[in-house]
């Protein structure tokens, strides 16, 4: 096995007993993005920068000084948080050139937990998009990527990254994990400060990683998490733990939710059914299955819409005065639909979310978790923009990737995707586990359960 196949937790420990020096794992990641570049998940290789943090943390290793499980590991950053001195573009003419005067509140918590910055991750432009089209999947390449961290996820997957982050504002961390075979964590909302980062949406906007195993993804949330003023939405109280306190092999007593409504609405035969055999293993390993309603579930779209498109509109006004044509099309055209919606659109989208909050906190009273596919079905070859279900129904690619994501955007709970095997053409199926808010630990728990019992 080459250094760059090794998951995180897996080459902290080498580094860790010295068989693994921090270089030989960010040159062998670095070789091998620049093996996968036709993949298109990066925006910029920060090589010569990953080359020095290398060097001074094989020389901390050498003196002692082991930060933790990140030191010396290489990592991407999708375009759109910033790093000091490095460019951010949100993968858009708009933004050619700009540089960031200063680090991001994660990109600074990273760095001082010894990561190491490989480059920077394409995005769908501003992240308003579910597919990144510069980029295309690590399983076929073909296919769409999936967004709009699509960058994060193929560079995990493929190997050009040990771990990277992403955003998450309607399933942009989920669905590109999702449709690469890797893991993508959402936290709850405020759970990890944005200050530093693009926003699309910032009622919405979350920042989570991207790993190759669930315990990769809860040790690099531990880097993440902490009251930062700068975000009014940053937890002003520390939060809970993240990590499970119990045996996740033994899941007695633990309630999870299966959805009779939504989740299982237009969702690909083989996605369903392989979610469903993920929901069995679990009971086999003592969880207590309970049927539950998804309430307020045919509002969910049009309070993701709603909240969405006006606040993403306010945040880009002045250059889409300024400076429309340097926008792509898709994305001119969401940004100026925007400004065509009436505040009271807006407030009555922001009425729903409330009681969709509360609905779906009275949910949670009744079970721990809950599990449902991520996204309906897997990744659609490049360019396809519709999807056509069996009773005639026909949505877009992107109405279609998010209706299963946005629920945990607008209520704000955690929620993550694991790898759930894959279709008869090969490609990923996800999982998604749903908790309740600042409850990671139940999340990550049932994640591990799944991963172990399918290995």
């Amino acid at each position: 096995m080459r250094p760059y196949e090794l998951p995180l937790t897996a080459a902290a420990q080498e580094i860790r007993a010295r068989r693994l020096s921090p270089v030989e794992l960010v040159d062998s990641v670095l070789e091998r993005a620049r093996e996968v570049a036709s993949l298109g998940a990066y925006v910029t290789l920060t090589a010569d920068r990953a080359r020095r943090s290398a060097l001074a943390a094989e020389r901390d290793v050498a003196h002692g000084r082991l930060r933790g499980p990140l030191h010396g590991v290489p990592m991407g950053l999708k375009d759109l948080i910033d790093v000091a001195g490095t460019a951010t573009t949100a993968s858009s003419r708009v933004r050619a050139g700009h540089r960031a005067p200063a680090d991001s509140t994660v990109a600074a918590r990273l760095t001082a937990a010894g990561a190491v910055l490989a480059g920077k991750t394409h995005t769908h432009e501003f992240a308003y998009g579910l597919t990144t089209p510069q980029t295309r999947n690590a399983r076929d390449r073909g296919r769409v990527a999936g967004g709009s961290s699509g960058g994060s996820a193929v560079a995990v997957a493929a190997g050009a990254a040990t771990f990277a982050l992403g955003t998450d504002t309607g399933g942009s961390i989920r669905v590109p994990a999702a449709l690469n075979g890797v893991v993508g964590l959402k936290p709850t909302y405020g759970l990890v400060p944005r200050h530093g980062v693009t926003s699309l949406s910032w009622s919405l906007d979350h920042v989570g990683p991207i790993t190759r195993t669930v315990e990769d993804a809860a040790t690099v949330l531990a880097a993440l998490v902490g009251h930062d003023p700068r975000d009014p939405a940053s937890r002003p109280a520390p939060a809970p733990g993240h990590r499970p306190a119990t045996d996740p092999d033994d899941l007695s007593g633990l309630r999870v939710g299966v959805p009779t409504t939504y989740y299982f609405d237009h969702v690909d035969p083989e996605v369903a059914d392989a979610v469903r055999r993920a929901v069995d293993r679990l009971a086999l390993r003592g969880a207590r299955l309970v049927d539950v309603e998804i309430p307020m579930a045919r509002y969910v779209q049009a309070v993701q819409w709603g909240l969405m498109v006006p606040e993403a509109t306010a945040y880009h006004e002045r250059t889409l005065r300024t400076a429309a044509g340097l926008y792509e099309d898709d994305v001119r055209v969401l940004l100026e639909a925007g400004e065509l919606m009436s505040a009271g659109d807006h407030l009555r989208a922001q009425r729903a979310r409330t009681l969709m909050r509360r609905e779906w906190a009275r949910m949670l009273r009744q079970v721990d978790v809950v599990v449902a596919p991520t996204v309906p079905l897997t990744a659609v070859p490049a360019g396809q923009t519709s999807v056509s279900w069996p009773d005639g129904t026909v949505e877009s690619v992107s109405d279609a990737y998010v209706r299963l994501s946005a629920p945990a955007n607008i209520t704000g709970v955690p929620a993550l995707t694991v790898p759930a095997g894959t279709d008869r053409a090969g490609l990923p199926i996800g999982l998604q586990v749903l908790g309740r808010p600042f409850d990671e630990a139940t999340v990550v728990r049932v994640g591990l359960a799944h991963e172990r019992g399918s290995a």
